[in-house]
């Protein structure tokens, strides 16, 4: 049987950085610049199927992520998720949100409640490029010891 998970087997996918247990992409799309998932190497539908160095690895990668994105994008709020019920294959969601988003209050995956203004999005996506470009060598020290 041919494992057909599309986390398992990814297609341009905009890799941020990988590690021997897992990868961080970059999942921003127009509406939400800074948006990264962080997504387990094995594949587990739940996190209680991985080893403890694997679990360990992706909370603290999350942690990662979401002090990177505080510190330097300054969302009102960061959302984290950890849903799978669309793909079966542990993976978390960090998303910087902002009372005046798109979707805000709500979540991401709910009808729009607004355009956002272009130079503010442009403002936004421009601290998500520094938060990106941070990212990799904030994320390495899970490789070491």
């Amino acid at each position: 049987m041919t494992n057909k998970c599309p986390l398992c087997n990814p297609e341009n996918e905009r890799l941020i950085w990988k590690g021997r247990l897992l990868r961080v992409i970059d999942a921003s799309d127009d509406d939400l610049p800074g948006y990264v998932r962080v997504i387990a190497a094995r594949h587990a539908a739940e996190m209680p199927q991985l080893s403890t160095q694997e679990r360990a690895q992706v909370i603290r990668a999350v942690q990662i992520c979401e002090d990177c994105m505080l510190e330097v994008m300054q969302p009102d709020k960061v959302n984290l998720a950890s849903l799978g019920n669309m793909v079966p294959h542990v993976h978390w969601h960090i998303i910087a949100r902002y009372r005046d988003d798109a979707f805000f209050p709500d979540s991401i995956w709910s009808a729009r409640h607004r355009t956002m203004p272009p130079e503010k999005l442009q403002e936004r996506r421009t601290k998500a490029q520094r938060m990106l470009e941070r990212l990799p060598a904030l994320l390495q020290a899970l490789e070491t010891p």
